[in-house]
């Protein structure tokens, strides 16, 4: 799958889309096609693909995760998982990995892979297996463009809320944290949120988690919230609750 380096152009877009999608909750954050070869309509792949999809559908929200393949020969196979919010409901991971499956399959059609993710879920399929590896390649970055009054302080307090959650994500059976830290001299909070996907092992959460937290300078240094992105996990933090209890 192929990745994108964020222009200022981009960025600005990608902050429209949040506001965008927090306001009207339809439109997904962003999403890649694969860059590998298309499939043919009407092709075992295609069927395989739509088999895989409705199962991701019907499998996901009961857990909040589903994975899976299907095809028998290995150039028919299609491979992918569906990961739903820790926070959020069965009705709205449905209706969240529901839309996914609409929404990728018109924007990359005839590719054998992509990904696309929501305030509540991702989705991300591909004609190879790629369960259980860190995915280093599909990854964005989305950010507050408000900036604190104390930067120093605040980035420190925000790596050390991320690096908790992220080690308290590796060890949940959901692979999933959320919690709050407050601001030493400050009258706010920080909330952060982290999370995998369940296909990854305990160590390979933690680093992935890790690698998305030293990202942070580099897209939201000194900013009131930011989110860095990614096919396997996410990390999150704003100065408002966003997770429900």
């Amino acid at each position: 799958m192929s990745s994108s380096k964020l222009s200022s152009p981009v960025t600005f877009l990608l902050i429209f889309a949040l506001v965008f999608q927090t306001c009207f909750g339809a439109n997904p954050l962003y999403h890649f096609c694969s860059s590998s070869q298309n499939f043919k309509a009407n092709s075992p792949y295609e069927s395989n693909l739509k088999t895989l999809i409705n199962s991701l559908i019907y499998r996901t929200p009961s857990t909040g995760f589903g994975v899976g393949s299907v095809g028998q020969y290995q150039n028919e196979k299609a491979y992918g998982l569906a990961l739903c919010r820790g926070d959020v409901s069965s009705s709205e991971c449905k209706t969240c990995v529901s839309d996914a499956t609409k929404e990728i399959l018109s924007r990359c059609p005839y590719n054998k892979g992509g990904i696309i993710w929501y305030d509540n879920c991702m989705l991300k399929y591909l004609d190879t297996d790629f369960f259980g590896k860190i995915d280093n390649t599909n990854k964005f970055s989305l950010l507050n463009v408000r900036n604190v009054s104390d930067p120093a302080m605040f980035n420190y307090m925000t790596k050390e809320l991320l690096s908790l959650l992220a080690y308290r994500a590796s060890l949940s059976p959901k692979m999933y944290a959320s919690g709050e830290l407050k601001i030493g001299g400050e009258s706010k909070d920080i909330y952060g949120l982290t999370q995998c996907t369940r296909d990854l092992s305990s160590s390979d959460c933690n680093k992935c988690l890790d690698d998305a937290i030293s990202q942070l300078p580099n897209c939201c240094d000194g900013k009131e919230g930011g989110r860095v992105v990614a096919g396997s996990c996410n990390i999150r933090y704003e100065i408002y609750p966003f997770v429900k209890a």
